[in-house]
This record gives C-alpha cells, structure tokens and sequence, in this order.
C-alpha cells in the first residue's frame, strides 16, 4: 500500500530538521498518541549526513481488528531514518524503515524537506507492505493508514512546536 503526505511548515529547512531530531520532539510526538519513547539516538552531525534510530512502544487500540490479532495490545515500533547531507540548494532527504516487533509490516518511506517560499516542504511518500502469503495485501491495507498518519505527524505537530518553543 503506498503513503503519501506533503505539508508546509513556515520554517527554513535547517529548522524543520532540527525539530525532526530533537528528542523533546520526538518524545511530544510519541506520547502525543498516548505511545512512549523508549530511546532516541543521533549519530552524525546535524550538519551533514546522519541517522536517528527512535524506539517507540504505541497502544494498537485505534488499528483495525486484523492487525491486533497479529501484535496485541500495543506495538514496539524501530524507526531509522537516514538523513543524506544537505544538497546544494540546503534540501534535506531521509530514507525512513520502520520495524514493527511481532507484525509482519515491511514499511519504507522517502521523505524530503525543500524551501518552499518562506518556509518548507515536507513530502512523504512510502509503501507498507507485509510478506504474508494471501493475508499480506489484507494486512498491509489495514495498517497503512495507521502508519501513514504516524508518519506525517511529526510534520503536521512541527508547525506546532514551532510556535511553543
């Protein structure tokens, strides 16, 4: 199944990445859909190409039943997000790979952050996918708009943080 979500943020892009990989963001974004944050880790210099490892535990209360019958009553969700250093005109790509222990979800997302006038661009496009034979196609339509909308909050609750911090 294939995510997509685009958003502007009245930020320069250096500043929306900055918030992406702030462990006070990250930690407002997990508890803000009733998750924890269990570790936040950077490695690299925000200056340059880098990657955020981010371990999450979220409730499954809000998936369908199909994907709670698979992993329970809530969810230990891996994040890796590799940042590529910023092109020459400053934009920002990362390659995102969520893991899902005990689900059977293969999720891969590109995400870009782009000036876009005064502020940014944020662009998510993915796919979730599962390996399961003739369940997989089932599994992965039920869980993608989960996983979609966790994905973009981070861009739509930075235009928040913004405005707090």
């Amino acid at each position: 199944m294939a995510l997509s979500a685009s958003t502007t943020i009245d930020a320069s892009v250096d500043r929306v990445a900055a918030i992406f990989c702030s462990e006070d963001f990250v930690r407002h974004t997990s508890e803000l859909v009733g998750g924890t944050l269990e570790s936040f880790v950077v490695d690299g210099p925000l200056s340059g190409a880098f990657t955020t490892t981010t371990v999450r535990t979220l409730p499954t209360d809000r998936l369908p039943d199909i994907a709670r019958t698979f992993v329970g009553s809530m969810l230990k969700v891996t994040q890796v997000d590799d940042w590529a250093a910023p092109a020459a005109n400053g934009a920002r790509t990362a390659t995102i790979k969520l893991t899902v222990a005990g689900a059977p979800l293969d999720v891969t997302a590109q995400q870009s952050i782009v000036a876009e006038g005064d502020g940014a661009r944020v662009d998510l496009t993915g796919e979730v996918t599962s390996p399961i034979p003739f369940l997989g196609a089932k599994i992965a339509s039920a869980a993608e708009p989960m996983i979609g909308k966790a994905l973009n909050i981070q861009a739509t609750q930075a235009r928040e943080w913004l405005q707090t911090h």
